[in-house]
């Protein structure tokens, strides 16, 4: 049995990661500006995105079909005979079935599907995982069990952003209250819930507030434990430095990664955006 290991995009894994492992492969989902469509991370930057965000029309879309064909092709031809899958949220995007519909066609290879219902680095440390039990040779069913531990009981994934208008445009509100919070300045620190969509967890006045509430969130959740930590921002990255040495103060830190959030997933957030994304790695 050889094992590959297959996401889209959505992940935000750095490419020097994607580089590092030969059997992690990696489809991009699509970045639509007045028409034009892009590949996430490869046709156009989190800069670019941030830097043209209200002057241009952007949306998002699924990866195209003819990427995730001659991705499959290559993983067969690179003589894998089995495939694990790990797609962002289908709470969020339609990419876990498209990709399904893909999957389901597929010959030629033992293929196991996992819905992270989640985004981001929270979706990334899962491809991680998974990438360090294929090479441990565990059997698939128990990796999945383990993901599914990691992502529901020992990770949490939160960010707070200054305005919903980018995420109501976008259309993944989910079940974050907010019509009135932009009126009364209220930032909400939001979540994906185990069902894969956007829930409220706190509302502040204020980001200032809105971050303190997500560190009191982080303690609460991790205590002790080691763990690893990732800091998402969209353009603030200095600000991002400080958040990041702040945590370090008050969490068992193993690993930091300051990451700026990937563009496909930017657009729905805006440039003014911090996350914090941990796991536990040892209790």
């Amino acid at each position: 049995m050889k094992t590959a290991v297959l996401t889209d995009s959505g992940s935000n894994l750095p490419q020097e990661f994607i580089k590092k492992h030969t059997n992690l492969y990696v489809v991009p989902l699509m970045i639509i500006v007045d028409g034009k469509s892009y590949r996430d991370q490869i046709e156009i930057t989190a800069k670019q995105v941030y830097e043209q965000i209200d002057e241009k029309e952007m949306s998002t879309s699924l990866p195209e079909t003819s990427d995730l064909q001659k991705t499959i092709e290559q993983i067969k031809k690179d003589g894998y005979t089995d495939l694990l899958v790990v797609n962002i949220s289908s709470g969020l995007s339609g990419t876990y079935n498209s990709f399904r519909v893909e999957l389901e066609a597929t010959k030629g290879l033992n293929i196991t599907q996992y819905d992270t219902k989640t985004i981001g680095a929270g979706q990334g440390y899962l491809v991680e995982q998974a990438l360090e039990l294929v090479e441990q040779n565990v059997p698939t069913k128990d990796i999945i069990k383990a993901l599914d531990k990691q992502r529901y009981e020992d990770s949490l994934a939160i960010y707070t952003i200054s305005t919903l208008k980018y995420l109501k445009k976008g259309g993944r509100i989910g079940k974050v209250e907010g019509t009135i919070g932009d009126l009364l300045h209220l930032k909400p620190v939001i979540s994906v819930n185990d069902d894969g969509v956007y829930v409220t967890l706190a509302k502040a006045f204020g980001v200032k507030r809105s971050l303190m509430n997500m560190k009191t969130l982080f303690v609460e959740k991790f205590k002790n434990f080691k763990m690893d930590l990732t800091v998402h921002y969209g353009t603030g990255r200095e600000k991002a430095e400080e958040l990041a040495e702040m945590l370090k103060k008050v969490l068992n830190v193993r690993t930091l990664t300051l990451s700026p959030l990937t563009p496909v997933l930017g657009i729905h957030t805006g440039p003014e955006f911090f996350s914090y994304v941990g796991r536990i790695v040892e209790k």
